[in-house]
């Protein structure tokens, strides 16, 4: 039975020339700190080997912070520390206004992009992502304005968040250069990618899926007996058998499940402290066998495979 080595190398973003860490460092709990303990996280990720930086315009809200404060904070290190630019790919995302709530409409998502650039201090999003689906702008308006921003040199690349696979293949039928990345929430609890058709298209169209909450919020941490469902708690307890077997922490176990599939993803985490994240980037060095993998997706499953 053949395993399933995890590509320690870059991943290429979709068709771009961006090239990036397997794992990213996700920003939406980087609101709230100063600029200090900002710069030492910044610090601890690239140390760390990872590459690409993930935020949005509305991440620091759940901390109470103002609408675009972890952008702000983030902009402020770029600022502070200029060398850091050319060391980093820069992701953010735009399009949701708490209330209303979404809004990618020529006119708000222009403005948003713009508002990004000025709070971040850079010159060029290298990847704008729509943060989730507007169901009152037509795909073909949202296609017009990432074209446009990109041939400004606004952004560079371009993708989607939290969309269902008829979504993207509505957006992509009006793009004449084609999306790098698609965004969903993707974990050893959230299988629903694997089956739902959004892996499937990133590999038919070469776009690379960004898994956000590969730790699905942090549950997987949590003691089985903890558990709220029988669901959570029978994961857990398959991705401890299988750290046990391999020698390797949980959190590597279920991040290794991410990263092993075809479609190669990248995890997004959101690890606050250097041993976190040497903790995450330790899931490069597992190698899971399919029947591990599976025995953690039947896990999730509720039920074997037929």
């Amino acid at each position: 039975m053949s395993d399933l080595m995890i590509d320690k190398g870059k991943r290429q973003l979709g068709p771009s020339d961006l090239k990036v860490s397997p794992i990213a460092y996700g920003m939406w709990r980087f609101a709230g700190e100063g600029e200090i303990e900002a710069n030492a996280k910044v610090e601890s990720a690239l140390d760390a080997g990872i590459t690409l930086f993930d935020t949005a315009d509305v991440y620091g809200l759940d901390s109470d912070a103002p609408f675009g404060a972890a952008e702000e904070l983030f902009g402020h290190v770029l600022k502070a520390r200029p060398a850091l630019r050319d060391q980093m790919v820069i992701a953010s995302k735009g399009g949701i206004i708490p209330g209303t709530p979404y809004d990618s409409s020529a006119k708000y998502l222009r403005e948003a992009c713009e508002a990004s650039l000025k709070r971040l201090q850079i010159e060029t999003i290298d990847l704008y992502q729509v943060h989730r689906p507007d169901l009152l702008t037509h795909p073909a308006e949202l296609a017009d304005t990432l074209q446009s921003l990109r041939k400004e040199g606004k952004i560079r690349e371009y993708g989607l968040s939290n969309v269902t696979a008829h979504q993207i293949a509505a957006l992509q039928a009006h793009l004449d250069h084609p999306m790098a990345t698609q965004q969903p929430e993707l974990s050893a609890l959230a299988i629903e990618p694997v089956t739902d058709g959004i892996l499937d298209l990133c590999m038919a169209t070469n776009m690379t899926p960004l898994a956000w909450s590969p730790l699905a919020g942090g549950r997987l941490m949590l003691h089985a007996s903890e558990a709220p469902t029988s669901q959570l708690s029978d994961v857990i307890t398959m991705l401890d058998k299988l750290a046990d077997k391999h020698a390797a922490s949980r959190t590597a176990i279920a991040l290794a499940f991410v990263l092993a599939h075809p479609s190669q993803p990248i995890a997004i985490i959101g690890s606050q402290t250097p041993a976190r994240i040497a903790d995450a980037m330790s899931a490069l060095d597992v190698t899971l066998s399919r029947q591990d993998w599976y025995a953690i997706y039947e896990a999730a499953l509720g039920a074997p495979l037929p």
